[in-house]
């Protein structure tokens, strides 16, 4: 199923686009517009969106008695935490 969808942009970028889009071989700017999209959302992804519940419930715990204990930590050591 295909569903379309309006996008209001500056005309600048518009024309960036079509230029773009002419150069490197796309139909025209829709094209790019999908592909643009599917690269960001599928293939640069850098999360796994695909946690348990049980995951979810423990990042939520987590973070809950974080904020509620003032015991904020920064991304590097949550990573360090959540990865072993």
């Amino acid at each position: 199923m295909v569903k379309q969808i309006n996008v209001k942009l500056p005309e600048n970028l518009v024309e960036a686009a079509n230029r773009y889009a002419q150069n490197y071989g796309f139909r025209n700017i829709q094209e790019l517009i999908a592909e643009s999209m599917r690269e960001k959302i599928f293939e640069k992804n850098e999360f796994d969106e695909n946690f348990s519940e049980q995951e979810i419930n423990l990042i939520d715990d987590l973070i809950t008695l974080s904020v509620k204990n003032k015991d904020l930590i920064d991304e590097e050591q949550l990573n360090k935490i959540l990865l072993e």
